[in-house]
C-alpha cells in the first residue's frame, strides 16, 4: 500500500524564556513528519539544533531528500543507512514506529516487551539567570524530587547554591552546557560535594573531553554533547560515568535503544533527556526513559500550550500522553489533526 510523507515546520511559543550558557529560546521550533498509509498514519517530531549545524530548513531538506524512499516502503533500518543521526532521522523514525503500531495492532510498548507506560519522575529545570532570579525560580519548585540547574562560567558557585537553598531535598543535576574548562571544574569539586550534586552534565566542550582523564570527579560526569550514538562510547570510557540519550542526537528511538544496550554493556549509567519540544517529541523517548536512572523530559512543560492529550506533570511526576496519542494502534480517522 502506497505511503505519503508530509513534513512541516511548527513553532511552539514558550511560557517563559529558556536560557542556557549558549543562548536563550523563546519558542520551540520543530519539524513534524506524518506518514500516511491508507487509513493509518504515524507521526514524529524532531528539533533542529544549531549546536549540531541544524536548522529548520536543513532538516526539512533532509526529510524531503528521503521522502521517496520512505513512501516506497523503507524500513527504520533503511532509514539509518540513508540519513545521519539528527533531528530529520528522529522525526521520520518516530513516525515509522507510530505507523507500525497502527498497522500491527500492537503498541510500541508491547512490541518492545513492556507493559503500558507509567508516570515517572522528571527533572524540572531552573534556567540560567542571575543567582537571585534562579533562587526565585527554585522556590517555585520546592518539593520537586529532581531539579536541573543550568549554569555558566560566570558565577556557577552562586548559581548552584541559590538553587540548593530553596530545593534542600531535591536531587540536583548541574548542566554547564560545555561552558566550563578543566581548571574551573577542578576548583568546583568541593562546591559540588557540599551542595550534594548528583550529576554534572557536559561541563567541558566536547572537543576537550580528553582533559577529564585522571580527574577522579567527586560527582559523576555525564556526556551529553559528547555522546550521540553507540559508536561514541569507546572514546568516553574512563572520562564519563553517565551518558545522556536524546532522540534528536541519536536519530530516533531505533538508535536510542541500541545506544542504551551498548552503554549498559559498557558499564555507563543512563540519563534520558530531550530538547525543548512538544509532547510528540518526548512520547518515543519515554520508551527509553523507563530504563533510565536520570530522566530529564520537561521540554513540553516549558510550552505556553502543548498538544491536547499530551504529557502532564505535577511536582515533577510526569504522566505519559493519553492513549492513542503516539505508538498505539489508532486509525487515522480517530486521530484527527492531533
Amino acid at each position: 500500500m502506497l505511503r505519503r510523507l508530509i513534513a512541516r515546520h511548527r513553532s511552539w511559543p514558550l511560557a517563559a524564556p529558556f536560557r542556557i550558557s549558549r543562548g536563550v529560546k523563546h519558542s520551540a521550533e520543530v519539524v513534524v513528519v506524518e506518514i500516511r498509509q491508507g487509513a493509518m498514519s504515524g507521526r514524529g517530531e524532531g528539533v533542529p539544533y544549531a549546536r549540531y549545524g541544524e536548522s529548520v530548513d536543513s532538516v526539512l531538506m533532509q526529510v524531503r531528500a528521503v521522502a521517496g524512499l520512505v513512501e516506497a516502503g523503507a524500513t527504520r533500518e533503511d532509514l539509518a543507512r540513508s540519513l545521519p543521526p539528527g533531528a530529520a532521522r528522529s522525526a521520520i523514525d518516530a513516525a515509522l514506529w507510530d505507523l507500525e503500531a497502527a498497522a500491527s495492532g500492537e503498541t510500541v510498548s508491547a512490541a518492545l516487551g513492556h507493559g503500558p507506560l507509567q508516570s515517572l519522575t522528571t527533572a524540572l529545570t531552573v534556567g540560567l539567570d542571575m543567582p537571585e532570579r534562579m533562587a526565585e525560580a527554585a522556590r517555585s519548585l520546592a518539593g520537586a524530587a529532581l531539579v536541573k540547574v543550568k549554569v555558566d562560567a560566570s558565577r556557577p558557585e552562586a548559581q548552584i547554591r541559590a538553587v540548593r537553598r530553596h530545593c534542600p531535598d531535591a536531587r540536583l543535576i548541574v548542566d554547564p552546557n560545555e561552558s566550563w574548562n578543566i581548571d574551573l571544574l577542578r576548583t568546583l569539586q568541593p562546591v559540588l560535594t557540599e551542595a550534594r550534586v548528583d550529576l554534572v552534565e557536559q561541563p567541558l566542550p566536547a572537543a576537550d573531553d580528553a582533559a577529564l582523564a585522571g580527574l577522579g570527579p567527586a560527582v559523576p560526569m555525564c556526556a551529553d554533547e559528547s555522546c550521540h550514538v553507540g559508536d561514541d562510547l569507546p572514546r568516553l570510557r574512563g572520562l564519563y560515568q553517565v551518558v545522556n540519550i536524546k532522540l534528536d542526537k541519536t536519530g530516533g528511538l531505533t538508535e536510542a535503544l541500541r545506544l542504551l544496550a551498548a552503554a549498559r554493556a559498557d558499564g555507563f549509567r543512563i540519563m534520558v533527556g530531550c530538547m525543548i519540544c512538544s509532547s510528540l517529541g518526548i512520547a518515543p523517548a519515554l520508551q527509553v526513559a523507563r530504563e533510565a536512572e536520570f530522566v530529564d523530559l520537561d521540554g513540553p512543560l516549558w510550552l505556553e500550550r502543548d498538544h491536547a492529550g499530551g504529557a502532564r506533570a505535577h511536582a515533577g511526576l510526569l504522566s505519559p500522553p493519553k492513549p492513542g496519542f503516539w505508538g498505539e494502534p489508532v486509525p487515522l480517522a480517530l486521530r484527527g489533526a492531533r
